[in-house]
């Protein structure tokens, strides 16, 4: 080594500790995926393939690079070989290129032939076992694009290295931009691939622990790391009262998002013997909201008073403990999740930052993914209240609902947590169509700073925070009370563990909009201040939905994002227990077809990707 490269450790042990800045509140490289075009080697063949193979490179270049990005918005990094690999030293070529620009992901193109296994390097190991990969072959006559996909995908299921493999069902022209299916499919591939990489090395911070006996609540370290490539962190809930008794949070932005949360939304401080004053129950939980906040991201202002608390925990998502031993003397985190799970608060637009009730991981790890593979949409908790059919509907209303929700509906409800985005219309406020992919509704918000001023006064409108039930909450609280809009497409999710084993519940439906005579007598028979969501799946019942899903809670994400929650998982070898994903939208690696199809044999037999 030489002098110049030598650290100066005098110098580092000389200085003192500081917050340091990062591009990101996150921090963590962004993930890259590569592009590795190919060709047949022999004299004359490469050269006729050469510059076709480069188009076909550049369109998913910039299909990936217009189209897919992280859940704060930023762009997913996209790599390309440095030359078309045609053998063993042009990929050792590519592979230490990719070695050193973060790459989790491969995209293979092809339009003719070329020795798949030999020379493609995939012997010689371009790219980690951890890296994604996926495979377009040009399906044209003449040219054989397919009989290179179909060869080489043999070769990496035959090395145990799963990858995906984009064929196009129709003749392609090369002088056209690409098709539907084969857009869909790269797309498919790189969000899901994008979200692999983004949350691998991220936290899932646990504020305080078990929450009344939920299982979901139990924080499993190992699995976590094993199946996510995730750390995970706990932090005492006496942690909190440490930090309040020491002043020890940014009393300037306490003040801030008070003075905001008073000037901005509707308050039901409720009626008799409160345990707190109005102004007093509302600093407390936008004291709390705000330690939430520096908790999972950290605070500069903080370090000069001690710059170890300041750092925070780097985490992706977080869970709240809460009831019941925060909450039998203490204000609940209703105002702090609800917040903190929207797209916005006192400070105006931001990512979502995913906070899971009663500190159910299960769930959180979900709407962690969730969002990153939505765009950055804010994600829904909710207690799977009650099952409603169209005849119990009727027996205790008198109204007949067998035309608005013939399969009956679920009360998605909980304390009063739910992401405000949940009750409006963010279709409607972006003037796009419902069928519109919640990505596309996503990038169109975040781009535009009218459209989030719009959709933020019509949240601050719809929601009013109403005083906690001290029968659930002794120590007091606030509610987010909403009603969902009905025709929401909305997919259902969550992760349940059985044994050590990670598996997934993936159910689309839409939200439902009933009577208001209907909604109100349903909301008084449960819990009239929570906010709450009547949700209806797709091709099965309410009832066969709520016995089939594992736990009390669910996590919710507004569009149909069911294909890439079973792409993800497959990426990641997490078996998919249930889901109404239509058949021709399921994309998964080609060795699920050596296993019949079958997720569940597929996944045990090649374990999990970090384990």
């Amino acid at each position: 080594m030489s002098s110049s490269s030598r650290p100066d450790f005098a110098k580092l042990a000389a200085a003192k500790r500081a917050f340091a800045s990062f591009d990101s509140d996150l921090v963590g490289p962004v993930p890259t995926i590569a592009i590795t075009p190919v060709a047949d080697g022999r004299p004359g063949a490469f050269e006729d393939n050469a510059e076709k193979t480069w188009r076909m490179a550049e369109k998913v270049y910039d299909l990936v690079t217009e189209n897919v990005c992280l859940p704060d918005g930023r762009p997913v990094r996209v790599v390309v070989a440095p030359e078309i690999v045609y053998g063993a030293r042009s990929g050792a070529i590519a592979q230490a290129a990719f070695a050193k620009e973060c790459v989790v992901a491969n995209i293979w193109v092809a339009r003719s032939w070329c020795y798949s296994d030999e020379l493609m390097s995939v012997c010689q190991g371009l790219g980690s076992s951890e890296w994604q990969q996926a495979a377009w072959g040009l399906n044209q006559t003449d040219r054989p694009g397919a009989v290179w996909l179909k060869a080489f995908c043999a070769a990496m299921d035959e090395k145990k290295r799963p990858i995906f493999s984009i064929y196009s069902p129709d003749l392609e022209d090369e002088n056209q931009p690409l098709n539907a299916f084969v857009s869909e499919r790269l797309l498919r591939f790189a969000r899901c691939a994008a979200a692999v990489g983004w949350i691998r090395g991220k936290n899932y911070l646990g504020i305080g622990g078990v929450s009344m006996g939920i299982i979901g609540s139990d924080l499993r370290r190992n699995q976590l790391l094993q199946t996510f490539g995730m750390g995970s962190a706990s932090f005492d809930m006496s942690g909190l009262d440490t930090r309040i008794n020491a002043g020890f949070y940014d009393e300037a932005e306490v003040e801030k998002a008070f003075q905001w949360m008073k000037a901005s939304f509707k308050f039901d401080y409720g009626k008799g013997k409160r345990p707190l004053p109005p102004d007093e129950l509302l600093r407390q939980c936008c004291r709390l909201a705000v330690m939430v906040k520096d908790l999972m991201r950290g605070n500069p202002a903080l370090a000069k008073r001690n710059v170890e608390w300041a750092q925070g925990y780097n985490a992706a998502g977080a869970g709240t403990q809460g009831q019941r031993q925060w909450t039998d003397g203490h204000p609940n985190f209703d105002v702090a999740e609800s917040l903190l799970n929207s797209m916005f608060d006192w400070n105006g637009y931001r990512p979502a930052m995913p906070v899971a009730t009663e500190n159910d991981s299960k769930n959180g790890v979900g709407m962690i993914v969730a969002n990153a593979l939505s765009g950055g949409m804010s994600q829904l908790f909710a207690d799977i209240r009650t099952n409603w059919t169209p005849a119990s509907i009727k027996k205790a209303s008198g109204k007949n609902v067998e035309k608005i929700c013939p399969r009956g509906i679920i009360d998605k409800r909980n304390s009063g947590a739910g992401a405000l985005e949940y009750g409006i219309d963010l279709y409607k406020i972006c003037g796009l169509p419902r069928s519109t992919p919640v990505q596309q509704v996503v990038a169109k918000y975040r781009a535009n700073p009218k459209l989030q001023q719009k959709a933020i006064a019509a949240m601050m409108k719809a929601t009013r925070y109403m005083a906690a039930a001290l029968t659930y909450f002794p120590g007091d609280g606030l509610s987010s009370h909403y009603r969902s809009p009905g025709g929401l497409p909305m997919t259902a999710y969550r992760y349940n563990m059985v044994g050590d084993q990670f598996t997934c519940s993936v159910v689309e439906g839409e939200t439902v909009e009933l009577p208001e005579d209907v909604a109100n007598l349903i909301s008084k028979l449960t819990d009239a201040t929570w906010p709450e969501t009547y949700w209806t799946p797709y091709g099965m019942t309410s009832f066969e939905y709520m016995d089939k899903i594992g736990p009390n809670h669910d996590a919710n994400s507004l569009g149909l994002i069911g294909a890439d929650l079973l792409t993800f998982n497959a990426m990641l070898r997490i078996p998919v227990d249930m889901h109404n994903v239509p058949a021709d939208q399921v994309f998964r690696p080609t060795m699920w077809n050596r296993f019949g199809g079958d997720d569940f044999r597929a996944c045990e037999y090649l374990g999990p990707v970090y384990g």
